[in-house]
């Protein structure tokens, strides 16, 4: 590999067809993401397999660059960013706002907070990425592919290989994943084995549960969070399920609470209701709230952690901003878009902001304080989206995309969202109205596509800066790749609302089914519901609080202890928490697995491609599952056939749950030895 690209030849960066191709690339990214998120809360970057699709197809074309992969990579990475709107979005479905997702505003919504996360991460670049020092550990990881694998950076017979047989890995392990899934979906393997049980007297006598979903997407997403994050999802799945349901669903707990007047979910059930309705309604209603506080504190000690360098940074961008503006010469990698483009971009986003939320307004309660609205929201969209644009930037910087805790963000923005309409309320004498939550979950879903905008940018330009692209020119494509994944994303979430459904939301074609989790969204929407009406359970979220603090505190001392060889990332014990049981065990797995393969292949001559194509084909794993999801719900929908893949009926005989466990435990094995093969031949 070279340290660096080729600096001659002609340059070929932003072309006609880099951008053709980044665009195909982030449908097909945004639509596996959605899909995804949907399901688990959980998202992937998907710069890496990008950039190795964007080689191997522009390879065929004579003259293309390491910077016009760049391009490609860009705009289908951004795409794939935009599909965490859906952690708000669906909100105003759960709410009973929406019936389904009118495209327009939805796609207004992520285009205009988009456009800003752009605009506003523009400023940050210079000192985040070029001065900051961070590590961005995704951007430098698509530098490395990009240098390894485009023509001109390195053209060694081993360089083609890796980049064809990276392509392979993709494709071969996006078949077996959608394969596996087909299975599932034509009921020849179980997609998911649960069991629930009350404990013995002497335990308390509550319920508790266990679960495992045999999805490969969630294996791929276990691989790229890291055995760190996965085991303390791990801790927070314990917290759950082995303290907080057990706890909460006893006899003892259940009579403390009325003797105290303590609202409990568990009494208003049946007696001797079932351990699984009993466990997972308490889970639902109780714990997840518990989960929510530690994420909520979570992202505070992050915030408190970044506030020096944070502020340090933007007075080194607007220091260098104001010498840049007095006619110092730029480098051409340190060309940005032109400042006073960016005010306008912003500026006509921010109209487009205004529009939209006085659009909305008309109709309903809020009409009469159209002005009030729209100022407030304008106010409240620049002021929070600056800050979340800056904080997410920094976080993906020093932890990568992935892991940057922006659900955390979007916690907090609907708390002060709802706060705010509160005042609302008082000044203009507006009544407790559904417009109310409404209004709130909109401003946040901009404030909410600003983070995630911002949260990829500065980790795309990192990889621009490490292969010396033109910083407008990958802005420019940065602008495209979110126009690209907005018009995507109100098709999927329409097809998964039809197909499966969402809590609240109009009912689905699959009848009986569990409703899509879509947890960040259940959750904001819960908290919006929560704070307007005055019945949130603050106790619970207090006493997750208290819980994220002990972590907090914990992590704190093993990183100590240990010089940061252990560690408890608080963030991910609150999303353990969180998340159902069956998905946060296979998330687990998945990090294991990854673990174990690195471990098998770290004294290989091998090591550095082995890992590589360990990232591609966890990658590969969740785009094949992810795809078929997609293409099941859009199935569904034009066939009003809950099941139109089923091969055997719906109650049979055949050991589904003990032949899905086997085969996938046999499929994962097989799919790890064939990466570790593909990569001793390269």
């Amino acid at each position: 590999m070279t340290d660096s690209p080729p600096t001659t030849g002609k340059r070929i960066e932003l072309t006609i067809r880099a951008l053709i191709l980044g665009c195909l690339l982030a449908a097909v990214f945004t639509a596996a993401n959605t899909y995804l998120g949907l399901k688990v809360g959980l998202t992937f970057a998907s710069a890496i397999p990008a950039a190795v699709i964007s080689m191997a197809l522009l390879r065929a074309f004579k003259g293309s660059t390491i910077w016009e992969n760049m391009t490609v990579q860009t705009v289908a990475s951004v795409g794939g960013a935009m599909s965490s709107i859906i952690f708000v979005l669906p909100g105003l479905v759960m709410i009973g706002w929406w019936m389904n997702f009118p495209f327009w505003e939805s796609v207004a919504i992520c285009v205009l907070g988009g456009v800003l996360g752009v605009t506003f991460s523009i400023p940050l670049r210079r000192t985040l990425v070029v001065q900051g020092g961070l590590p961005y550990p995704e951007g430098v990881a698509a530098a490395e592919v990009l240098k390894v694998g485009s023509p001109g950076a390195d053209e060694s017979e081993s360089a083609v290989r890796e980049n064809r047989s990276g392509l392979f890995v993709v494709i071969g392990s996006a078949i077996a994943s959608a394969f596996f899934a087909f299975l599932a979906s034509a009921r020849v393997f179980a997609a998911e084995t649960t069991a629930f049980l009350r404990l013995p007297a002497a335990l308390g006598g509550g319920a508790t549960g266990v679960g495992f979903s045999m999805q490969f997407a969630l294996l791929g997403a276990g691989h790229l969070i890291g055995l760190a994050v996965g085991l303390t999802q791990l801790f927070g799945l314990v917290l759950a399920w082995l303290i907080f349901v057990p706890i909460l669903t006893s006899p003892e707990f259940v009579a403390w609470a009325a003797a105290h007047g303590v609202p409990s979910i568990a009494a208003s059930l049946p007696a001797g209701a079932p351990a699984e309705e009993l466990a997972m309604t308490v889970w639902a209603r109780e714990v997840r709230f518990i989960g929510a506080g530690v994420i909520g504190v979570a992202a505070l000690w992050t915030l408190f952690k970044l506030a020096r360098p944070l502020v340090a940074g933007l007075a080194s961008a607007l220091a260098a901003q104001s010498k840049r503006a007095h006619g110092e010469v730029l480098d051409r990698t340190e060309q940005d878009i032109p400042i006073k483009i960016v005010g306008l971009l912003s500026l006509a986003a921010l109209v487009g902001i205004a529009v939209l939320l006085a659009v909305f307004a008309q109709g309903t309660a809020l009409a009469g304080s159209t002005p009030l609205l729209v100022v407030g929201g304008l106010i409240y969209v620049v002021v929070i989206g600056f800050a979340v644009a800056a904080i997410c930037g920094y976080m993906a910087g020093l932890i990568g995309s992935s892991n940057s805790p922006v659900s955390g963000v979007g916690i907090l923005a609907i708390i002060i969202a709802s706060l705010l309409m509160l005042g609302v309320m008082a000044i203009a004498g507006v009544p407790a109205d559904p417009s109310i939550i409404a209004f709130a979950l909109i401003v946040t879903a901009v404030v909410f596509a600003v983070a995630v905008i911002s949260n990829d940018n500065l980790q795309d330009l990192k990889t621009g800066q490490l292969v010396e692209a033109t910083p407008w020119r990958q802005q420019t494509a940065l602008l495209v790749g979110v126009v690209a994944g907005a018009l995507v994303i109100p098709f999927v979430l329409d097809m998964m609302n039809q197909a499966f459904g969402f809590e609240g939301g109009p009912p689905a074609i699959v009848e009986g089914s569990q409703t899509l989790a879509a947890p960040q969204a259940t959750l904001i929407s819960a908290l919006a519901k929560g704070v307007i009406s005055g019945e949130l359970r603050w106790d619970l979220i207090g006493i997750g609080a208290l819980v994220g603090v002990g972590v907090i505190i914990l992590d704190v001392i093993l990183r100590g202890a240990t010089k940061d060889k252990i560690k408890l990332p608080p963030l991910a014990a609150g999303i353990g928490v969180y998340l159902p049981a069956a998905v946060t065990t296979m998330l687990v797995v998945g990090a294991v697995c990854g673990w174990a393969y690195e471990k098998w292949i770290a004294t290989t001559r091998f090591a550095d491609v082995g890992r590589r194509m360990g990232v591609l084909l966890a990658s590969g794993l969740i785009v094949g599952e992810s795809l078929f999801g997609v293409f099941t719900a859009a199935v569904i929908v034009s066939t009003r056939n809950e099941a139109p893949f089923a091969l055997l009926p719906k109650e049979t005989m055949w050991p589904a749950m003990w032949a899905g466990l086997i085969a996938f435990a046999v499929l994962t094995f097989a799919l790890y030895a064939w990466i570790r093969s593909r990569s001793a031949r390269v």
